[in-house]
């Protein structure tokens, strides 16, 4: 849980996200006595200890944070910041940096959801 404190509101990219598996890994070997010598698969490891895959926690507490803003009523501050227009902020060049909202859509396309 420390490992993901605040994560409902990141917008992470693969190499991001993979950097937190690999840490999270980490600490499960340490925590269970393993080590990469030992040449046991991390889903082996995973099964045995019986925590979910990284990924999967972050598209869960991101979508649970997505339902609780949707929840809010329209004047709250956290549905105001959602709704906001940025049309006139100029960025610089290259690819938009991912946002949320992009994120969050992904997460709903992967899982089946709707915003209904």
């Amino acid at each position: 849980p420390a490992l993901l404190y605040g994560a409902e509101c990141w917008p992470v990219k693969k190499t991001q996200v993979q950097r937190l598996m690999v840490a999270e890994m980490r600490m499960i070997r340490w925590m269970c006595g393993y080590t990469r010598l030992d040449r046991i698969r991390n889903e082996v490891i995973r099964e045995r200890v019986g925590v979910a895959p990284l990924e999967d926690k972050l598209r869960e507490t991101r979508l649970r944070w997505f339902g609780h803003v949707k929840r809010r009523s329209v004047d709250a501050p956290v549905r105001r910041c959602e709704a906001m227009d940025l049309s006139y902020y100029k960025r610089g060049r290259g690819r938009p940096k991912m946002s949320w909202n992009v994120v969050i859509r992904s997460d709903m396309k992967f899982m089946g959801l709707t915003e209904d």
